[in-house]
């Protein structure tokens, strides 16, 4: 078996919080797993308003709710067009999904 593929929800800032210490904790436990949060709704304003380095490069923020928002993600921060869709991609590709 490989190396752990992780997929964090977080759809609140509550969620946000818990993924990225999972994410952390994860990493910490096994270098070698893969790690990624998915933010959409709320959390995308979580995300904006408190920047956190350690987690930060595995997020991938929900275009859709930036658009909703009429923000923008800054360089740091990755995104995807649509939440949903990303996370049944990964999902199908063998990602396993925990919602944070």
């Amino acid at each position: 078996m490989g190396a752990p593929r992780l997929l964090l929800h977080a759809p609140t800032a509550g969620a946000l919080a818990r993924a990225r210490s999972n994410a952390a904790n994860v990493i910490a436990a096994d270098p070698t797993a893969e790690v990624r949060i998915v933010a959409n709704a709320e959390a995308v304003a979580a995300a904006l308003a408190e920047p956190e380095p350690r987690t930060d490069p595995l997020l991938l923020l929900c275009g859709n709710t930036l658009r909703r928002l009429d923000r923008e993600a800054p360089a740091r921060l990755a995104t995807v067009p649509v939440a949903m869709l990303a996370i049944a991609e990964r999902v199908g590709e063998g990602w396993i999904y925990v919602r944070a």
